[in-house]
């Protein structure tokens, strides 16, 4: 057999064989890695490449050692599940460098984490100032963690006491300008509500590289054509609008009649719906 072929068919199954290995071993050995898991990531990629093109070397032997690196960190794996400290062990634990606004520098310095560095993780969060910081974590693969003082979080709508809805993801309905029947019908829309909605937008859904529905019924379109600007969809505003109009005239209903019944009952429907306009408003003006 000539070499050019006889590697062609050991990197075929070298590639196979961790391509099989790999996915069983699980989606940790792609994210960000524990000491462990970057040990055995390397060892068996270079295994891998060795078997491939070292044409000299006995193809079943090497496959063997691929087998053994394989075998040893899934059986560890599931080990760990059941014990923490075997956890603590293979996949180290966390360690504090923040707290209460103040640097650990002797924590620091156990991690071998220069200043720099942990102003540095603290910029990749979008956090400037050591003072902001509550408590700060370097996990074991490596990330930090940051928890913010409570004056230096984001606005909430639980800190506004507004209550919303869980948010549904968007639906896809073209793709490639192919209409998506099955997610379409999970959005409780049809093909023809879907033509109708690009018709008054004034476009086919050929011209349309990417559409999706959200959990409140709207369309948004992406074109091909990135110079061609796309209408904003308006029907949340529009809704917000008429519901604002209505409680205005319930309110000029309850001024201006002369029956006291009629009064009262217009009144009431007026701060009804005011009160419900105050848990809609956050939701109809969010685009």
């Amino acid at each position: 057999m000539p070499d050019w072929l006889h590697i062609l068919i050991r990197a075929f199954s070298a590639l196979a064989a961790l391509f099989v290995l790999t996915r069983i071993l699980g989606k940790k050995q792609i994210s960000e890695l524990t000491f462990f898991q970057y040990v055995t990531g390397i060892t068996l990629g270079d295994l891998a490449g060795d078997l491939s093109t070292n044409v000299e070397k006995n193809f079943f032997h090497g496959f063997l050692a691929l087998m053994v690196w394989f075998l040893i960190p899934f059986l560890l794996e599931m080990l760990t599940l059941k014990s923490k400290m075997l956890r603590y062990w293979f996949e180290g634990k966390g360690t504090v460098l923040i707290k209460d606004g103040r640097i650990l520098e002797d924590n620091l310095k156990k991690e071998r984490f220069t200043g720099d560095e942990l102003l540095e993780q603290l910029r990749s969060k979008s956090v400037f100032r050591v003072s902001d910081v509550e408590f700060a974590m370097l996990e074991p693969s490596g990330d930090l963690s940051i928890l913010l003082k409570k004056e230096h979080q984001p606005l909430t709508a639980n800190h506004l006491g507004i209550q919303l809805n869980n948010e549904k993801p968007s639906q896809t309905a073209i793709m490639d300008g192919v209409i998506q029947d099955e997610p379409l019908a999970a959005a409780g829309k049809s093909r023809g509500w879907l033509l109708c909605e690009l018709e008054k937008l004034g476009m086919t859904k050929e011209n349309v590289f990417l559409a999706q529905v959200d959990a409140y019924g709207e369309l948004s379109v992406d074109l091909y054509d990135d110079k061609l600007k796309v209408p904003k969809p308006v029907q949340r505003r529009i809704l917000l609008a008429t519901l604002k109009k209505c409680e205005a005239d319930l309110e000029i209903f309850a001024l201006t009649t002369r029956q006291a019944d009629a009064k009262l009952m217009y009144g009431k429907c007026a701060e009804e719906l005011q009160q419900h306009l105050l848990k809609l408003t956050p939701i109809l003006k969010s685009k």
